[in-house]
């Protein structure tokens, strides 16, 4: 196979690649620096004004598994090169990557792995036929004709298949059905970490990365998810290349393969892989060249951003203001036409498995419990109580017992968004649901669950907007350069301000359908405390009749006292105030290590993908759910009530990006009156008059959590 690369990876034909991808790379990295200057403006902004997410109610472990084993056992390897099935002793370590031996005395003895593979962007396919469907299908022209030898023979029905559309496949086999839902269970774990986005603890250099990935595909007129933004930096990168120079290769090189279809599918693949090896070595080299010039100049910005940090913002909010006056009347028709209507249905479809899924979570965390109170008492008494302890702890990061909770995400359907928003997979939000199961246990999930439908419903809306804006809008926009004073030009981008005013005119319909949402008891976002169904039965009443007012049962200061203790209403308040106290947390966060066959480790706060891009927008809308009070939405109007279009402009606090973070803080001036349907030449239907988009769910009344 190797005069295949030779062949048609004749030196020639790579130096045009070295090329191309260096074009694509340099014009990449010019919005990365761009950004750059953005999101350190905005991270020292926040850092200076104290604004940002509130502290999480749980806790993240210091050290997540450091160093310990997730998984291991034995695969069957198909080697390409010898075309043979091998036995390998596989394991799966801390940091989520498959590793493989030649067998487990290898590994014991230390001898170098034969593989250690990165599963980000991998798909996981569980029959020889999907697979021969997805290569048919990458590769035009070359689908086998039936009764025809397939490229790929498996010697049991149970392979596992890890396909690429770019990299090299890695193909595996298993015995039985069981071991083969085993690993799919585990490589699924691995993928979905892999896939979890540039870490959130990078505050700087995340957000300017994810901000010009999305710039760059928006220049080339391609909004919307994007399935491949998954990985560290390098392999996004390489992604973003391949995206562009794939199509390219497929149309030049594909005609000249020669032999049957099952060869020149093996022959594109291989050279596919050799490609997409050229350009991440190239895309590395380069992106840390750029990294390391940003973080040289980062001293000297910083110096500008203390000294101006006033001037700044006041420059920022007058080109606001002005880019506002001109984008509010056509953006509000649009979102009044496209968005509104549609709002409901989306969340719907996201709620009911998301629900189901947290449901499940708590199901098997409660089966967990009851079999350690049981083992405690049968097995040893106080003296086990430590292990059993320590294995709950490590609940959350076992793939195989976490399998059904993730599994109810697989029902969402979102029908009809890939043709109306261009959402081509819903896999972005399903992952990133799964990711939040695993991480949160407790109360705290109903805030995360309530932010993680917002990020969605904006991840669907906002690239929707500014294409449907752009024709009209884009191209005015160089003319608001001339409000940025040169000094402040590395801080303040026109493009930047221009999608935070477009993420104005939807966030409030958002809030406002999240808010309606989420007191259906169907959800349960507000009767999410973690009260096992054998607790004590008086915890059960909290379900019964209406629910309680805390803050009507508390506010009697200035409403003529507290009742008497003798009397019924003072009674009843006792009561309830008895039972509330009960509802605590089971969850501990330990410190703890993984026996060889365990769990995973819990991942550091991390950005989605695709739907990371928008992480940490809704601060507000969280600070609205805590105590102190809720601080207003981006309109001015505070949580809770209806907007006021003539909230006085003031200094508002920093987004990221306007895909990161929402404008929190202070009142910001809507500017015009609503316009009439006639300024955009759009005709306004009623919301009544948008069918609803079609949505496909396991059990569209949902699950309840029981007390």
């Amino acid at each position: 196979m190797g005069d295949v690369l030779s062949t048609h990876l004749d030196d020639a034909r790579r130096q045009h690649i070295a090329e191309k991808t260096g074009k694509i790379l340099t014009e990449f990295l010019q919005f990365y620096e761009d950004q750059y200057g953005v999101a350190l403006f905005n991270s020292m902004r926040h850092e200076i004004e104290g604004t940002g997410l509130p502290q999480a109610q749980l806790l993240w472990r210091k050290v997540p598994l450091d160093e310990r084993i997730i998984f291991s056992g034995n695969l069957f390897q198909y080697q390409e090169d010898s075309k043979k099935w091998r036995n390998r002793f596989s394991l799966v370590p801390h940091n989520y990557g498959l590793v493989l031996y030649d067998n487990k005395v290898a590994y014991e003895r230390q001898v170098p792995p034969r593989a250690v593979i990165n599963s980000a962007g991998y798909k996981i396919l569980t029959s020889v036929d999907q697979y021969l469907e997805l290569i048919g299908n990458s590769l035009p022209g070359t689908m086998a004709k039936s009764g025809s030898a397939p490229i790929l023979k498996c010697p049991t029905q149970f392979p596992l298949i890890l396909w690429h559309p770019y990299a090299r496949h890695y193909y595996f086999c298993m015995m039985t059905e069981a071991e083969q839902d085993k690993w799919q269970a585990v490589l699924q774990d691995c993928i979905r970490h892999c896939n979890n986005g540039i870490p959130e603890d990078s505050k700087v250099e995340g957000p300017a990365f994810t901000d010009a990935i999305r710039m760059y595909r928006q220049s080339k007129e391609l909004y919307g998810t994007w399935e491949m933004l998954c990985g560290n930096e390098v392999q996004i990168l390489s992604n973003l290349v391949m995206e562009e120079l794939g199509p390219e290769l497929k149309a030049e090189l594909g005609p000249r393969l020669k032999g049957k279809p099952q060869e020149r599918q093996r022959q594109w693949i291989q050279i596919s892989d050799a490609v997409y090896r050229m350009v991440y070595e190239q895309a590395k080299a380069r992106f840390e060249e750029v990294l390391s010039k940003v973080q040289q100049m980062r001293p000297a910005m910083q110096a500008v951003i203390r000294t101006d940090m006033d001037q700044i913002i006041t420059s920022k909010e007058h080109l606001a203001s002005k880019i506002r006056a001109f984008i509010l009347p056509k953006a509000e028709v649009c979102v009044r036409n496209h968005v509104q209507p549609y709002i409901p249905s989306i969340l719907e479809a996201l709620m009911v498995p998301t629900s189901q899924g947290f449901t499940e979570v708590r199901d098997v965390f409660f089966k967990e419990v009851t079999d350690m109170n049981l083992n405690v008492i049968n097995e040893g008494g106080i003296d086990k109580l430590g292990e059993y302890m320590e294995k709950l702890s490590r609940l959350a990061y076992h793939p195989l017992k976490m399998q059904s909770c993730y599994e109810k995400m697989e029902s969402l359907r979102l029908d009809g968004l890939q043709q109306r928003f261009d959402v081509s997979s819903t896999s972005v939000f399903k992952q990133r649901a799964q990711i939040h199961m695993r991480e949160k246990y407790d109360y705290d999930s109903s805030s995360v669950r309530k932010r993680f439908f917002r990020e969605a419903l904006l991840q669907v809306s906002i690239p929707f907007l500014l294409k449907k804006l752009a024709p009209t809008c884009k191209s005015e926009l160089p003319r608001f350069q001339e409000l940025i004073f040169e000094d402040f030009a590395k801080f303040i981008l026109v493009e930047n301000t221009y999608e935070e005013v477009v993420l104005q005119t939807v966030m409030k319909d958002i809030l406002q359908a999240v808010k309606e949402a989420a007191v259906q008891r169907k959800h349960n976002l507000y009767r999410d405390s973690m009260v096992m169904h054998n607790s004590d039965p008086n915890l059960h009443l909290l379900a019964e009749g209406a629910p309680i007012d805390w803050g009507e049962e508390y506010s009697n200061s200035g409403g003529g006292g507290s009742p008497s203790p003798s009397t019924p209403e003072a009674a009843t308040l006792s009561e309830k105030r008895r039972r509330a106290k009960q509802v605590v947390s089971v969850v501990q966060d330990e410190e703890v290590g993984l026996p060889f066959e365990a769990s995973p480790e819990s991942p550091s706060p991390a950005s989605p993908d695709s739907v990371t891009e928008i992480q940490g927008l809704l601060a507000q809308g969280l600070r609205a759910e805590s105590p102190p009070p809720a601080s207003p939405l981006p309109n001015g109007a505070p949580a809770g009530e209806t907007p006021q279009p003539e909230a006085a402009p003031e200094a508002s606090s920093p987004p990221a990006s306007p895909l990161q973070h929402l404008l929190p803080g202070k009142a910001v001036d809507l500017g015009p009156p609503k316009p009439s349907d006639q300024e955009t030449g759009e005709q306004v239907s009623s919301p009544s008059s948008h069918p609803a988009l079609h949505t496909t769910t396991e059990d569209s009344a949902g699950v309840q959590t029981e007390f």
